[in-house]
């Protein structure tokens, strides 16, 4: 059971709304915004709190009833209520682990092939799908940055801005390769096949945390745009592609209709990239992080996908497995995430 300090939180909130009441608290537009907020998710916090514990007094106040005096109709709804509470306390449960710095943030997601042609890129193709689907049944939005079109079938490369609250701190549970086992369709000898597809999860940096990028340290490519995205889709050598020449990142946007535009989310997913690897190298200047790509193969994954001969979804760091795969497959990845995410915390 996760521990809620529902009066530190008031505190905090209490604090935080007090400085607003500052005359120079609006002075600082940069900083009024975070503060208000960090008070507006508080709020949500807070208010749940108080909701879910209202809603078992009452629940317990019906099962006393119940004793007393059983009614058939009131007792399945109250087995009713208690389940829906329940599913409720879980999913809130899963969200205050969602504390870490950049959780709340929106998350760019990029998905690789690995190794073996169009099977794998095929395979990259059903991923970016079911990640698709997992964002809509969660009232996110998908925004299609960069996409490079598979040899036939599949994608060789995908780059998506998934945009609300906590999308990167459930995305990143899900950063990693991911193994898929099936009979191929593009086999016409009807073999079973391994293709690994890799998912990178940053979050979206946002425009209060600044980061110094040697101007000198950049090589800026422009080409035309190919794909979905419209009428001015090949028009233009709009599309934009930045190379951080230290560390060999390349980061490229074609989903704008400007130059300049795609230059600017282009530079913000180099900034993501950087501040997330210089966060886990722990380097104190850009100068010093190095860019490290693991190998798309075996060994490496951290879940298996099987089609035949039997149909399993297995998470190898936490052990969760379904036996569902259409069901994860339309995106319904919610335990996965959050079995990693009460694992995660709690090592």
């Amino acid at each position: 059971m996760i521990h809620f300090d529902i009066e530190k939180l008031l505190n905090k909130l209490s604090e935080l709304e007090q400085q607003t009441t500052n005359q120079t608290f609006w002075n600082d537009s940069k900083n009024s915004s975070i503060v208000l907020q960090e008070i507006k998710s508080l709020k949500e916090r807070t208010n749940k709190f108080k909701e879910y514990t209202q809603q078992i007094k009452n629940l317990l106040e019906l099962n006393d009833f119940l004793i007393s005096e059983y009614d058939e109709e009131l007792a399945n709804d109250l087995h009713k209520n208690v389940k829906n509470i329940e599913k409720c306390i879980e999913k809130f449960e899963v969200e205050t682990l969602l504390n870490e710095k950049f959780d709340k943030n929106n998350a760019i997601i990029t998905l690789h092939p690995g190794a073996g042609g169009t099977e794998s890129q095929d395979w990259a193709e059903m991923l970016y799908r079911m990640y698709s689907r997992w964002a809509a049944r969660n009232g996110y939005v998908v925004k299609e940055l960069d996409y490079l079109e598979g040899d036939g079938a599949g994608i060789k490369s995908v780059t998506a801005l998934i945009s609300g609250e906590n999308a990167y701190g459930y995305l990143k549970s899900e950063k990693g390769v991911h193994r898929l086992v099936r009979i191929s369709p593009f086999d016409a000898g009807g073999r079973r096949h391994t293709s690994f597809a890799s998912l990178d999860v940053l979050p979206e940096i946002t425009d209060d945390l600044e980061i110094q990028i040697n101007p000198n340290d950049l090589r800026i490519d422009t080409y035309r745009a190919s794909g979905a995205g419209g009428q001015h889709i090949n028009k233009t050598d709009s599309a934009v592609r930045i190379t951080h020449i230290p560390t060999n990142i390349v980061v490229s946007c074609q989903s704008e209709r400007s130059q300049i535009q795609n230059k600017e989310t282009a530079m913000k997913m180099l900034k993501s990239k950087l501040i997330d690897i210089k966060e886990r190298e722990q380097k104190e200047k850009i100068e010093d992080i190095k860019g490290t790509q693991k190998e798309i193969g075996w060994g490496s994954q951290i879940r298996s996908y099987v089609f035949c001969p039997y149909t399993m979804v297995k998470d190898h760091r936490t052990n969760y497995e379904t036996g569902n795969i259409e069901a994860v497959m339309n995106g319904e990845i919610d335990e996965f995430i959050d079995a990693y995410l009460r694992t995660y915390k709690n090592n």
